[in-house]
């Protein structure tokens, strides 16, 4: 499944603020923690607890938020099916690494062990 030139329009255009309470509400109800969920953020772009405060309070986009961010060396092993998109198939920049965060977020609210949510690291 190939994404849109409107689809990765409408990514870029989302803020990290509207879609943080969602990830926040996928892991605590399958008993994961926030500390957990920014352990994973802070793994994949780099930002610590005090930068993602930071992108929610300025509704920061998510085009904005990954220019900022420094991505792991490791992110190009995050692969699989997310949102029906095969991770590895995608060929917009943008679109693979907000659906790299989506693979992370989802394998941690499925009970996944944190060292093979992080690669390894």
């Amino acid at each position: 499944m190939n994404t849109t030139a409107a689809h990765n329009e409408r990514i870029a255009n989302l803020t990290f603020a509207s879609v943080y309470p969602h990830y926040v509400s996928k892991v605590t109800s399958k008993g994961r923690t926030v500390a957990e969920l920014h352990q994973v953020i802070e793994w994949l772009t780099g930002f610590n607890e005090a930068t993602i405060k930071i992108h929610i309070d300025k509704k920061i986009t998510f085009e904005n938020f990954f220019k900022a961010a420094k991505l792991n060396v490791n992110a190009a092993l995050i692969k699989g099916v997310i949102c029906g998109y095969r991770i590895e198939n995608i060929t917009n920049q943008l679109t693979k690494q907000v659906r790299y965060l989506d693979k992370l977020v989802d394998e941690l609210a499925k009970g996944k062990k944190m060292e093979k949510i992080l690669r390894g690291s």
